[in-house]
């Protein structure tokens, strides 16, 4: 009688593990969310020195990406709002046909910022990159992410983490047809975040101390 009764246990002890290997991600992904207020309206958003801007392609599929649209627009509202100082457009330079830096500092210019108020980072291969990198390259330890909600509120998350000041400022999110499966991919992102913070991940790359300039406050 012992040995079907501890089947039917360890069957049982396998299917609470199963159950809780697949929750792990959803649990993960709510307690990343509930961890950052998101604002959405640059007046009412918290001042910082700079504005972290996380890059994207300015195109997908021969089209204008909107996610890269929203984030340059939002980038520029916070500026022109006085919420921002300056800004640090971080993005993927990996190769010399591709610079998304360089493309979001052009459209942030065409925007109307300043140029000199614009500091391109060459090596923001990842968010992780993007976040250490503003602290430990261009000497930044409080700043405003922009993105996507979902994504702000993962780099905000690792910024905490790794002890700065940070705050998310939200760029608008594409038509739902066109977002939900980056919000799928964005849950197991955040895993992956968490175990770069258990790891003790960094940067791909550092480098020299890289000057910010900074608009003078009224």
């Amino acid at each position: 009688m012992g040995k079907p009764r501890n089947r039917r246990f360890r069957k049982r002890h396998w299917l609470a593990v199963t159950v809780g290997l697949l929750s792990l991600p959803l649990w993960v992904d709510q307690a990343v969310a509930l961890s950052v207020t998101v604002h959405t309206e640059a007046n009412s958003t918290p001042n910082a020195p700079v504005g972290l801007v996380l890059g994207t392609s300015p195109t997908t599929r021969g089209h204008a990406n909107l996610f890269y649209t929203a984030r340059i627009e939002a980038a520029a509202r916070l500026y022109h709002a006085g919420k921002v100082q300056a800004l640090i457009v971080s993005g993927d330079n990996s190769r010399e046909s591709y610079n998304e830096p360089d493309a979001m500092r052009a459209d942030l210019i065409a925007a109307g910022v300043p140029g000199d108020h614009v500091t391109c980072d060459y090596a923001g291969f990842r968010t992780l990159d993007s976040v250490l990198r503003a602290r430990d390259v261009f000497g930044q330890n409080h700043f405003t992410v922009v993105s996507q909600p979902f994504h702000a509120e993962r780099a905000v998350f690792l910024a905490r983490r790794h002890g700065m000041r940070a705050q998310a400022f939200a760029a608008r999110n594409p038509p739902k047809r066109t977002w939900i499966r980056f919000r799928a991919r964005e849950v197991l992102a955040r895993c992956l975040a968490v175990s770069d913070l258990l790891l003790g991940k960094g940067p791909k790359f550092l480098g020299p101390r890289v000057p910010v300039h900074l608009r003078n406050r009224p």
